[in-house]
């Protein structure tokens, strides 16, 4: 992304300064830079209602917003995901907001934190390239899990 540097997922882990060793064993994550023929504000604000997983993220069956008002830092929504035949629900938190920049999502259920990183440049020629990390921190017997299974539906 222009001059945002792409880390490995070894790097980036390291830079996760607020995970102790035992959570990094069982953390997955996976990446995706990709660019879309949009400005950026146009992105940033379709991106930022969370309920249009449903268009964008193949394995959202569909997300709620379980708050009202301002869509702000803070809003919560409900999300029901279907993998591998198996359907799971995960409440969101919009925790992060830098208009036309960054958003950041957390959501969590009983076996897992999840992390949704989003961050957005405009390209030479007017796109929006958007820079996507999605992480995945188990608990539990998940955390036994083959964890590339998630790896692999991110690259799908």
């Amino acid at each position: 992304m222009g001059d945002t540097p792409t880390v490995t997922l070894a790097q980036a882990m390291e830079l996760a300064s607020d995970r102790d060793d035992v959570a990094r064993e069982y953390t997955t994550a996976f990446e995706r830079t990709f660019t879309v023929a949009r400005p950026v504000s146009e992105v940033y604000a379709y991106l930022r209602d969370f309920t249009h997983t449903e268009q964008w993220d193949p394995g959202t069956v569909r997300t709620t917003r379980t708050d009202s008002g301002e869509l702000r830092v803070g809003a919560q929504f409900h999300n029901v995901s279907k993998f591998r035949g198996r359907e799971t629900e995960l409440d969101y938190v919009l925790s992060e907001d830098v208009s036309d920049k960054h958003l950041v999502f957390t959501g969590e259920n009983k076996t897992v934190n999840t992390r949704d990183d989003l961050s957005l440049a405009t390209t030479k020629d007017g796109r929006t390239e958007i820079w996507y990390v999605a992480t995945f921190e188990f608990h539990g017997l998940a955390r036994l899990a083959d964890h590339d299974l998630v790896v692999r539906v991110g690259d799908a």
